[in-house]
């Protein structure tokens, strides 16, 4: 089963359309596929080529309006603060950030990411969708992610502002990534296998 994870196109077609060009079981748009929310509509129908296996979460620049508006005009499925099962895994995801310096509409406060982030911990094993704009978040966040891994398998696919990453943690076996794939300034994505 192959995921597709991808991130900060802000507006980058080409980008996009590379991205679309690749064949995956899933694709995850992980959020900031506009700027400012502005744009979206031009990122439809690149992505609607995929409709059926699209799951769309916001970023720090969507609003959860837009995402819902967004996924609902394109026949995508809006992913944020859901999960799913495909085959023995929970595949969940949480859209937004932490606070930026920026002020974008997408931002949680670090109380408010942790506890939306603790719905996810009893699933097991569980590949964690969720941004964060800095690497060293606030110790509660922390504490869910290390409930969350007492649980059993837990790969945690970390959007940040810039880039994607794919860590798998405990048994190696549960992900094997794919390549990351650098698309331009912003963009990136990662290409995984479970």
């Amino acid at each position: 089963m192959k995921l597709l994870v991808f991130s900060d196109i802000h507006g980058d077609k080409a980008a996009l359309q590379k991205l679309m060009d690749i064949e995956a079981d899933y694709y995850f748009a992980d959020g900031d596929l506009a700027n400012w929310g502005r744009g979206l509509d031009q990122m439809g129908p690149i992505l609607q080529k995929r409709a059926d296996r699209m799951y769309v979460l916001p970023g720090n620049h969507e609003s959860e309006h837009d995402i819902e508006q967004f996924s609902k005009q394109y026949g995508f499925h809006n992913f944020h603060a859901r999960s799913m099962q495909i085959g023995k895994f929970a595949i969940a995801g949480l859209g937004y950030s932490n606070p930026t310096p920026f002020n974008t509409p997408g931002e949680y406060s670090e109380e408010e990411l942790a506890k939306r982030l603790e719905p996810f911990a009893g699933l097991d094993p569980l590949i964690l969708m969720f941004r964060r704009s800095q690497p060293s978040s606030t110790a509660r966040v922390a504490r869910c992610i290390s409930a969350a891994r007492r649980c059993g398998t837990l790969s945690i696919f970390i959007s940040r502002i810039t880039s994607i990453a794919g860590t798998s943690t405990r048994r190696r076996e549960c992900t094997r990534s794919l390549g990351a794939l650098r698309l331009g300034t912003w963009a990136s994505a990662g290409n995984y296998s479970i």
